[in-house]
């Protein structure tokens, strides 16, 4: 026991948790705040957008907003708070006003178009550090959006949030390839390259299950969802690929 009888930090078992949701807006000790959470997201999305996210610090959002870094710990715990600020701010950039036609697959495939082209505005977003359970008021709306997507569905609510969660580790990777793609030098050409060494390959006769995909693929014209085709739209790709496992996963009901 502690003093007057008071049990030990030690006794008094591990400190719950919280997210940066559960706790004020404002802290109530020190001079009175003169800035909002949101006003921070913006600034710290701001300069993820000019310099990436090794842009984004206390001390840089601080000083953007021109005030000392120990005044940001009256909103914020630390960096990662910073990040889930920043990343519920972008998701608010999905428009979920959008009506659902009430087929499952191609509502979610709408809206991992949408949210793909969020993530393309904002590259930084595929360096966050993944977390499952990374959500902010407006990720939770996005999330609800997405379930009543899969409301007609008949799979169990884990699946359901399973089905969500591989859709935006879809969304995150064709968008990182995006951004990968359009900053590497000679891009165009590399992927041509790469395909022809593909096609190559695939014609010597050794691999013999590879050369019919790829045959069966040219014949229908489709390519064959791998981006071996330099030429075709990865928008097209994308929703391709997106609908086939979606469709994979709603019929496993």
């Amino acid at each position: 026991m502690g003093r007057a009888g008071r049990p030990g930090r030690a006794e008094q078992g591990p400190e719950v948790a919280v997210t940066v949701w559960d706790r004020p807006e404002r802290g109530t000790r020190g001079p009175a705040a003169v800035h909002s959470r949101a006003e921070l997201a913006t600034v710290a999305v701001e300069l993820a957008d000019r310099g990436g996210l090794p842009a984004v610090s206390m001390r840089a959002v601080a000083q953007a907003l021109g005030t000392g870094q120990a005044s940001l710990y009256r909103y914020v715990s630390g960096r990662e708070d910073l990040l889930d600020l920043m990343v519920d701010a972008v998701a608010g950039e999905v428009a979920l006003d959008v009506p659902l036609g009430g087929d499952p697959v191609e509502d979610l495939t709408a809206l991992a178009s949408r949210t793909k082209a969020v993530q393309l505005r904002h590259p930084w977003l595929t360096d966050v550090p993944p977390e499952p359970l990374r959500l902010g008021p407006r990720s939770l709306d996005f999330l609800e959006y997405a379930l009543r997507a899969l409301a007609p569905v008949r799979l169990p609510g884990r699946a359901k949030m399973e089905v969500v969660a591989l859709m935006n580790a879809l969304v995150a990777q064709f968008a990182r390839t995006e951004l990968q793609g359009s900053d590497a030098y000679d891009a165009g050409n590399r992927r041509a390259a790469q395909a022809g060494y593909l096609s190559r390959a695939a014609g010597r006769g050794d691999r013999p299950h590879l050369a019919a995909a790829m045959a069966e693929s040219a014949g229908a014209g489709t390519g064959t969802g791998t981006g071996t085709d330099p030429a075709e739209d990865p928008q097209v790709m994308f929703e391709r690929a997106v609908r086939r496992v979606l469709t994979g996963l709603v019929l496993a009901e």
